[in-house]
């Protein structure tokens, strides 16, 4: 179950009929006011104009070469990068000014306890749903991502542990430059993908919309409060107003508009009933990936059978989009999940008030999260990287 953490992704918190108006205000933004622009037709022309240079000019392997060496937020940019690339990096690597330092130093405490519930519904809840977003999921499978999906799910993977760490925002933690990396492999999807007619094909428009990666915000970060409450798992408010606050300034580092990213967590569930929910369906593509991050899941822990691992992704998911995603029912280990893991939870969290569980609690689920890098990454350093084309499998 450890692999959950590798695979996050998108998740919900119910099903709602399908609407493509937008009304959600952005006076519950933490921007406190906003445009009214339809997120669903707003990208990230700043980053798209900069890396449609480089494709123009042929640069994107050169600058891939030289960011590799860019990990640690506090690093100066390196020498050589094309200066309209420099120029861009430097603007946004900038936390916002409403970042709160205090809010993330709590951010830590949550993780060094809930890192283990959180890993798993980042993967087999957030990672499997986003496998019934039809837009998310036929991106991944028709770009470069698709055709490799072990290194896609690393690249992945780097992210949610770089949001998890002691100081993630701080100068000696990478979460900065891993998010900036990522922006910029957003816009190197957004165009190239086009250029694919079995895309164009399967989905309608620019790929990776600000509405695009909301979605995705909300699989990751509303879902998982919402299921960590439905587990029983005690949150204390300053610590679930941190966890918020990490997302926020994650959203923002990843160019999405203070305009719509949600202030409060009840804000934030509005928004998600409205920009998630609607549009969860099954897809072929949906369905070949599930299979894929299954059969990966099970090839990481050999210690757990593949009915065990899909029992405990029916568990958190629920059984409607188990079955649209063709996961086999399996009655004895989806009755031994079901009356296992709420024991374990209560288990678990009577231990949390000894001193030493929490650093405990956190270096176990370390060595697991590192385990689990190791084996994505077939024990190299992951780098995140702008794609040169797209799954060439479906030219």
């Amino acid at each position: 179950m450890v692999l959950g953490g590798a695979l996050g992704a998108a998740g919900a918190l119910g099903l709602v009929s399908p609407a493509k108006a937008w009304s959600w205000s952005a006076s519950a933004s933490v921007a406190g006011a906003g445009s009214a622009t339809n997120p669903r037709r707003v990208w990230d022309p700043e980053a798209d104009y900069v890396v449609a240079a480089l494709f123009e000019r042929g640069e994107v392997e050169r600058v891939n070469a030289l960011l590799a060496e860019w990990t640690v937020n506090g690093q100066p940019l390196p020498a050589g990068l094309p200066r309209d690339l420099a120029a861009f990096l430097d603007r946004a690597r900038q936390l916002p000014a409403w970042t709160d330092s205090g809010a993330l130093t709590q951010a830590f405490s949550f993780y060094e306890r809930r890192g283990l519930y959180l890993g798993l519904l980042y993967g087999l809840g957030s990672g499997m749903m986003s496998c019934v977003i039809p837009r998310e999921a036929r991106a991944v499978y028709y770009s470069a991502g698709g055709a490799d999906m072990k290194d896609r799910i690393a690249k992945t993977a780097k992210l949610g542990y770089d949001l998890g760490v002691r100081d993630a925002y701080g100068p000696n933690g990478q979460m900065v430059v891993t998010c900036l990396k990522t922006r910029l492999v957003h816009s190197a999807v957004r165009h190239l993908l086009p250029q694919s007619r079995h895309w164009a094909a399967a989905a309608k428009g620019q790929p990776i919309s600000q509405a695009d990666i909301m979605v995705t915000w909300h699989s990751l970060a509303t879902f998982s409060r919402h299921k960590l409450a439905l587990w029983g798992v005690p949150v204390p408010a300053d610590e679930s107003a941190a966890f918020l606050h990490l997302w926020q300034v994650t959203a923002h580092l990843l160019g999405v508009r203070d305009e719509y990213i949600p202030a409060t967590w009840n804000a934030a569930a509005e928004q998600s009933r409205q920009v998630l929910d609607p549009v969860l369906a099954p897809t072929p593509e949906g369905i070949a990936l599930a299979r894929t991050l299954l059969n990966l899941a099970a090839e990481y822990d050999q210690g757990l059978s593949k009915p065990m691992l899909q029992s405990f992704t029916r568990y958190t998911l629920g059984d409607r989009i188990a079955d649209w995603l063709q996961i086999p029912r399996n009655p004895s280990a989806d009755q031994a999940v079901a009356q296992g893991w709420p024991g374990f939870v209560a288990f678990r969290e009577a231990g949390t008030d000894f001193p030493l569980a929490p650093p405990a609690y956190w270096a176990s689920d370390e060595f697991l999260r590192l385990a689990v890098l190791f084996f994505l990454g077939e024990g190299r350093r992951i780098d995140i990287t702008l794609p040169t084309g797209n799954n060439p499998n479906y030219r």
